[in-house]
């Protein structure tokens, strides 16, 4: 390869551990490594193994194969410059060559919950497994020299900081743990299946993430490597090695020659039985992309320690898993996949978290307590409550749950947290609280909103009138049960239809007939906003809508002509004063774009919802194979980006892979 391909790959392993890097090999963030566990999962994630520096010694010459920035501008080995390719399935493979060699390097991260008999709870455990084969015509030595850190992955590490590193070194194997001030850090373990170990510590400096300069973040790393590997290969000899941490040493496989092939194997029969939960009807040129999504789409699903249950990272390499990002992507992930256990799950855990009527938008690790800064979580878990239901039809469900249900309504009926309330006058949702921002544009810079959106949001609104009527139909549910509730839930129904018609008539106070659009938000002093923002499409593609079909269509016209681009729906019409029209600068710059332009990739679902809803007969109006392009040859090889740039060239930014982007093009595959 000629020039630097900068394109990232992801691996994840269930826990929300992960390993992340580049095409050609060279780290460009502070969040490019090999193995960054997840020590109390999802959370806790810790830099251990960065990687392997790795050269190949043919007939005498020396081969450097890695590729490294350093502060400064130089760039170097120039290992990229003997990659001679790149793939990604069914495993990451690197081939490094010349006339006479080819060296070629596979990674792999089993799955972490570890079931080592059928009755026994699931153990965790973090490994990466790499395999070098060699082809050629002479003897040749293979150096390996492990790079590693012991860091937060948010941050980097430094020398100065009094990090110490020290090891146990066995035949085959080496103990590694760091020590900063005193403080013990993580320890862990790197084995290998044939090779002579020397110890051999020494720091490398200033290490370049070119990725952190352009976004204005801190962008040097000084990393360790305790010694190297040195290992004879006759041409066919492959070499393994693992990098674990909290593993069972019971539950590990001895390590051989046939040890990553058997990993694979397992891995492919994981996800084999993930492609049957999600049988849909496709011809056979699309199941392999189908089933690429589906992989995509379960790189997000994730243990969390902290209940015992799954959760959904929000996205890699740097979100946390997120109240209502993980209700937006649930029906995308685990009900269009047929993973209806983890969906049950997920709700399950929502619901015995509510608090004051609210569903937390961030998950507790242990010890610590939920936030809940979200006006839309709880609403949202009615929705996607609803979804599963129709989907499963497990009504014994509805039963554990509806208790929730009339918490929620009970407390936005009464008043809750932010003073989230329903106003009497008109029926519709409505909250005031200074310096918070509860939607999902929820930028905020040094206490102050960028979108601030206080009062009646039109989604919030289009959710809350779904929600009434998803209890009407439950409430009906139950009533075909035998109850002593009877006259109590018949009087519920009663209030809960009045409840809906008044929402209903209330929701035109969102039209703008000028502009053929909905106003934004109707602002507690009764300002109408009337920026034209995809909130108005989100409120038109729920279960239960509340608005004429003659203004859908005009909104969706509208929207289709000012914020529909070829990887979603911009944030914020182009012709506002306030448009911005890339994502690019420091944090203050970025979050300033955030949602004032700029592309967000998971608004095309309810865009494809609506206009299927309202436009029965006529085709989505914009080329998907866009989304597709992206997903196989762009950014974050096999995902989605979290955003885009409002203005073309339409650039990816933000997280490289976001879940809710992947799970609408799985909810959608068939619109494609």
């Amino acid at each position: 390869m000629k020039d630097l391909d900068t394109r990232e790959w992801l691996l994840t392993n269930g826990l929300g551990s992960f390993a992340s890097g580049t095409v050609c090999d060279a780290r460009t963030r502070t969040y490019h490594g090999w193995l960054i566990a997840a020590l109390d999962p999802p959370g806790g994630r810790t830099l251990l193994l960065s990687h392997l520096d790795a050269s190949l010694e043919v007939a005498g010459t020396l081969w450097a194969l890695s590729t490294n920035f350093w502060c400064g501008g130089k760039v170097e080995p120039l290992g990229y410059q003997l990659l001679q390719s790149f793939e990604v399935d069914p495993v990451l493979k690197w081939a490094w060559g010349a006339q006479s060699w080819q060296l070629t390097r596979k990674l792999l991260m089993p799955y972490g919950l570890v079931k080592e008999d059928s009755t026994a709870n699931p153990k965790l455990c973090n490994r990466l497994l790499i395999q070098y084969r060699y082809e050629g015509r002479e003897t040749a030595t293979l150096r390996l020299r492990p790079v590693i850190g012991d860091r937060n992955f948010h941050h980097q590490q430094s020398e100065k900081e009094d990090l110490q590193f020290s090891q146990l070194v066995g035949p085959t194997q080496i103990y590694l743990q760091g020590t900063r001030a005193g403080q013990v850090g993580v320890p862990w373990k790197l084995r290998w299946s044939k090779g002579n170990y020397q110890p051999d510590g020494t720091w490398y400096w200033n290490y370049y993430y070119p990725e952190e300069n352009r976004r204005g973040l801190g962008d040097k790393e000084d990393l360790y490597s305790p010694g190297y590997l040195s290992v004879v290969l006759n041409p066919g000899n492959t070499i393994t090695l693992e990098a674990t941490v909290g593993c069972s040493q019971t539950g590990l496989p001895e390590l051989d020659a046939q040890s990553f092939e058997k990993a694979v194997l397992s891995e492919q029969e994981r996800q084999r039985q993930l492609f049957d939960l999600a049988s849909v009807a496709i011809t056979s040129e699309r199941e392999v992309i189908w089933h690429q999504l589906l992989r995509a789409g379960d790189q997000f699903i994730a243990y969390r320690s902290s209940i015992e249950g799954p959760t959904v990272i929000a996205g890699y390499p740097w979100f946390n898993d997120w109240g209502r990002d993980t209700l937006i992507a649930l029906p995308g992930l685990a009900l269009a996949t047929g993973r209806f256990e983890e969906a049950k799950g997920l709700l399950k855990t929502f619901g015995s978290y509510c608090r004051d009527g609210l569903i937390p938008n961030t998950f507790p690790d242990a010890g610590a307590q939920p936030i809940y800064n979200s006006i839309d979580a709880s609403l949202l878990w009615i929705e996607t409550l609803g979804l599963y239901l129709e989907t499963t039809q497990d009504w014994d469900f509805l039963s554990q749950q509806y208790s929730v249900v009339r918490r929620i309504y009970k407390a936005f009926t009464a008043g809750t947290l932010y003073n989230i309330r329903v106003d009497a006058s008109d029926g519709l949702l409505t909250w005031e609280s200074p310096n918070v921002a509860l939607t999902w544009m929820d930028a905020v810079i040094d206490g102050k909103p960028i979108t601030p959106r206080q009062g009646k949001p039109v989604e919030i609104n289009a959710l809350w009138y779904s929600a009434l009527c998803w209890t009407i139909k439950w409430t009906q549910k139950l009533l075909e049960n035998p109850t002593a509730d009877r006259v109590r839930l018949l009087q519920q129904a009663q209030r809960y239809e009045q409840q809906a018609k008044q929402v209903k008539a209330s929701l035109q106070k969102f039209w703008n007939p000028e502009r053929n659009y909905f106003y934004d938000t109707i602002e507690p002093d009764d300002r109408l906003d009337a920026r034209i923002r995809p909130n108005a499409v989100i409120a038109l593609s729920l279960y239960h809508c509340g608005f004429p079909k003659e203004q859908a269509r005009r909104v969706l016209q509208v929207a289709r002509d000012r914020l529909l681009t070829p990887y979603g729906l911009r944030s914020l019409d182009p012709a506002d004063r306030d448009y911005i029209s890339y994502y690019n600068g420091d944090r203050i710059h970025r979050d300033q774009a955030y949602h004032q332009g700029t592309v967000w990739s998971w608004l095309i679902g309810p865009f494809i919802r609506a206009w299927k809803r309202f436009y029965e007969t006529e085709a989505v109006p914009c080329d998907l194979q866009s989304f597709l392009d992206h997903f196989e040859q762009q950014a974050c090889i096999g995902s989605i980006s979290e955003i885009f740039d409002g203005n073309p060239p339409h650039s990816p930014q933000g997280a490289i892979a976001q879940a809710w982007s992947v799970a609408e093009l799985i909810r959608h595959f068939s619109d494609f």
